[in-house]
């Protein structure tokens, strides 16, 4: 099964991607590179390109940032800027979950990882940057790449005050997400 779930979404996704280009808007203003691991977690790589092509991460805000953790973004059903993001965290995209791609990679400062439910095998959209180190992650959760410039960009994103780190009143977006090969 996971075989075969590997080349459907390899198939109908285009060339591997080598980075991604997000430029932010809000408290936090600049871009940032992010060296996507294809070589660890190719179905996550091959879903997180997928959508940036599609143009799904436009203007997809930050809905959860922990001061001293990481900023949490890519809800492309709910997070989108100017709409009601009331439920921002707790949706997807329309393409199927992923099975966990666990490595030894750790989870320090920049790493990118992908968010998920308790289940292992239901990411999907969603992705986090870590601020600091968080080793407590290490295993757990798929590492799908790295910030290869502009943290100083990440370390200025609008830090989460309310419940579980949730960004009150207008939160920082990824105005744009291009992949870059």
């Amino acid at each position: 099964m996971y075989k075969f779930l590997c080349l459907l979404i390899l198939l109908g996704s285009p060339v591997f991607a080598s980075s991604l280009k997000i430029t932010i808007a809000g408290t936090a203003q600049g871009q940032i590179e992010i060296d996507l691991f294809e070589d660890i977690a190719p179905l996550h790589v091959a879903q997180i390109s997928k959508l940036a092509e599609q143009g799904q991460y436009d203007n997809v805000i930050f809905h959860r940032v922990i001061e001293g953790f990481m900023a949490q973004t890519g809800d492309v059903e709910y997070g989108k800027a100017g709409g009601d993001i009331a439920f921002a965290g707790r949706g997807g995209s329309t393409l199927t979950d992923l099975p966990a791609e666990f490595s030894d990679i750790k989870f320090d400062r920049g790493i990118v990882g992908m968010a998920r439910t308790q289940d292992p095998n239901s990411a999907n959209s969603q992705f986090f940057i870590m601020f600091e180190p968080g080793y407590f992650l290490n295993g757990q959760y798929t590492v799908i790449g790295r910030v290869e410039s502009g943290m100083e960009v990440v370390d200025q994103i609008k830090i989460g005050k309310g419940p579980n780190g949730a960004v009150l009143g207008e939160p920082d977006k990824m105005v744009s997400v291009q992949v870059s090969r």
